[in-house]
């Protein structure tokens, strides 16, 4: 019974933010608490949540003072040479733009954490698709494609999870997945470049006046403050062949406007950018911001503090040094308050959910019925059923449930056939592609909420990339003998 009631919570979840029935806050606290009475719970509800809340309130901590360290940084001007060096090889048309976004999002993606990439990717991305009118779910689906191909470097968590779940080397996990995992960043690459060209034919050819390419590149997303002299509308199309003005792009428009699956952006918002010349530039603390991230991400990477104490130190020293006056530092904080506030709250909000799945005993239940449900005959071949099984189970379960709570079992059970754990665990993260968009990843939120998409829109719209990314890679790992 907990078994079918889980399938069915997770269901009606997801149909209700697809459906834009519910937000996802809303869909996040009241259909856990719902399917808590039907299950005769109801009592230990609160329990749930506040166990819920407890084991994810590090990770808002993190994402809180992340935010406001990196918002920071970007105020600050210390990602600007990376994003020119990127849109300058984009420039105005389509298809560069969304494989340049893969391209930023795989670079990012190397200090292992999801918010990270995703706050600089969408900071140095997002301008460029609303000038040019470029769907906006295409940015946000490329860019977690890729940070979950990324996301299994054996510092981004999974693949440690998998090490310490089954007692084995994470080394002798991740190395030789390595080829696998490679052909899976080239299926993301192909993607973008074929989500490029349809974002091409839909909006037409498009050209950039050289005079006014600088303006383009240096352009970041709006993040509080600055002179506001960088602000720039967005054109509308005038249709037929008649070429038309966005902000200093200019293009033409094709004969077919409707190339695309993906969502049409808004025409009418205004889109506001950072002026190369704000006031909250630093440049002659650039080399310090630069090397207080470098200390940062270093010091995250071989877990000399948790997560969150390294980005709260980082945030205040941040403040302090490039914003000495307290005005300024106000300034700054409300300035991110927004992003701040959402991701959070939409954390806590996953805390309910999470908290009453696991409470209830519905997500062991699952797991145990879709372990049961392999048949028998299957035994010899764990490996490729724990790969497959790894897409739904990491969709619809946190990482941690999956890997201490599944994996042993799945495991178990490959030992019993003479499958070595080794095999078991390197299976166990071709499912991350499509993880990194899962309801349940509290980074995603800082994507589509920065992105200024649906939820929905985003699930509906990447789920089958990701899909698509993750069999690339359990294919490729069986091609090598991986798996």
């Amino acid at each position: 019974m907990l078994t079918i009631l889980g399938f069915v919570m997770i269901a009606t979840f997801l149909v209700l933010i697809m459906t834009k029935k519910m937000s996802p806050i809303a869909a996040l606290v009241l259909i856990p608490a719902l399917f808590c009475v039907l299950v005769g719970q109801g009592a230990k509800l609160g329990d749930y949540v506040i166990e819920g809340v407890g084991d994810l309130a590090p990770t808002a901590a993190m994402l809180m003072f992340a935010i406001v360290y990196f918002g920071v940084m970007i105020d600050v001007g210390l990602f600007d040479p990376i994003v020119r060096g990127i849109l300058r090889f984009c420039k105005a048309d389509p298809m560069r733009i969304v494989v340049g976004t893969a391209l930023l999002a795989s670079i990012v993606s190397l200090d292992g954490d999801g918010s990270t990439t995703f706050m600089i990717t969408v900071s140095a991305m997002y301008p460029l698709y609303k000038r040019l009118k470029m769907s906006l779910v295409v940015l946000t689906g490329v860019a977690a494609t890729a940070n979950g191909v990324m996301n299994t470097l054996p510092w981004g968590g999974p693949t440690a999870r998998a090490a310490t779940a089954l007692k084995v080397d994470a080394t002798d996990i991740f190395v030789p997945m390595i080829p696998a995992l490679a052909v899976g960043l080239l299926a993301v690459f192909l993607l973008s470049y074929v989500l490029g060209l349809r974002e091409r034919k839909r909006l037409g050819t498009l050209t950039l006046d050289e005079v006014l390419e600088p303006v383009t590149e240096t352009v970041l997303v709006e993040a509080g403050g600055g002179s506001g002299k960088g602000t720039a509308r967005t054109g509308s199309g005038s249709g037929g062949g008649a070429g038309s003005s966005a902000g200093g792009v200019s293009y033409d428009k094709g004969a077919d406007s409707k190339g695309s699956d993906a969502e049409e952006p808004a025409d009418d918002e205004e889109f506001k950018g950072l002026d190369p010349n704000r006031s909250t530039l630093r440049p002659r603390l650039y080399w310090f911001n630069a090397g207080l991230t470098l200390v940062l991400l270093t010091a995250m990477i071989m877990q000399l503090m948790p997560i969150p104490v390294l980005f709260l130190l980082g945030a205040a020293l941040a403040l302090t040094v490039n914003f000495p006056s307290m005005k300024d530092q106000r300034a700054r904080i409300a300035a991110h308050a927004d992003n701040v506030l959402n991701v959070s709250g939409m954390v806590f909000a996953a805390a309910v959910f999470t908290g009453v799945l696991t409470g209830t005993g519905m997500v062991e239940h699952m797991a145990d019925w879709l372990v049961g449900a392999v048949p028998e005959g299957m035994g010899p071949h764990m490996g490729i059923v724990t790969g497959l099984l790894s897409l739904p189970l990491t969709y619809f379960m946190s990482n941690d449930g999956f890997y201490f709570g599944v994996l042993p079992v799945l495991a178990e059970a490959g030992a019993a056939h003479g499958v070595s754990p080794l095999e078991v665990a390197r299976a166990s993260i071709v499912g991350q592609p499509l993880h990194m968009s899962s309801p349940l990843v509290p980074a995603v939120y800082v994507l589509v909420g920065m992105a200024k998409v649906e939820f929905g829109d985003h699930t509906r719209f990447t789920v089958k990339w990701a899909v698509l990314t993750s069999l690339v890679v359990l294919a490729a790992a069986i091609l090598f003998g991986t798996i």
